[in-house]
């Protein structure tokens, strides 16, 4: 299944790039690396790390703004640990049990894949600040006491900073991320993190 998605993003990459090429380099593609934390608190821990590839694509350019959307997959690797018990309560079905077992440090793995808008202000030829905010559909692999396993949807606001060296792009950009199922599952207490990614992209 994972060969299969390499494959087919390989595809859709490799004919926007064609397309691209004809579109006065309208498409851009880069990578991010990031990792956050929740936001203090006492009923849990959450701390993760994030891999990103981004296709954008230049939807309109004004005088003193730019407008892109993006898509953007994603992986996510987290680690989650349950800190106070009594947030699963004893009318849950085995509580004792469950208590047992999300009070034990977990891996939680999702895959992302991230749909959003992007409003650019340009500075100078070299510097821009941006504002980004993004949604996408998501499957975790682990239940905990505050999300189930499965279907999920990640939501993301962030402000950038960007440097452009010649073609290339540097961007650094803190945000925040909140994470639930909108109800689709048994459990949707979802997180909340804050973030910091680190990118580099180039136009096609």
């Amino acid at each position: 299944m994972k060969r299969n998605l390499i494959l087919c993003l390989m595809l859709v990459f490799s004919a926007l790039k064609m397309n691209a090429q004809m579109d006065d380099s309208r498409f851009s593609l880069g990578v991010n690396y990031g990792f956050g934390s929740e936001f203090n608190n006492k009923d849990y821990t959450f701390t993760n790390h994030f891999y990103k590839v981004g296709l954008y694509y230049k939807l309109r350019q004004k005088k003193h703004f730019q407008f892109d959307i993006f898509v953007q997959p994603e992986i996510n690797f987290a680690k989650h640990q349950l800190l106070n018990l009594y947030f699963v309560k004893p009318e849950t079905p085995d509580f004792e049990k469950k208590r047992e077992e999300f009070t034990k440090l977990k891996d939680v793995h999702e895959y992302v894949l991230n749909l959003g808008f992007l409003i650019r202000k340009p500075l100078n030829e070299t510097f821009s600040i941006y504002f980004l905010g993004s949604i996408g559909p998501m499957i975790t692999d682990t239940e905990t006491e505050r999300m189930s396993n499965g279907f999920a949807f990640a939501d993301v606001l962030a402000l950038g900073f960007s440097i452009k060296w010649e073609k290339i792009q540097f961007d650094v950009r803190p945000g925040v991320r909140h994470v639930s199922n909108a109800g689709l599952g048994s459990k949707n207490a979802g997180y909340n993190t804050k973030n910091i990614e680190f990118g580099i992209s180039y136009p096609l």
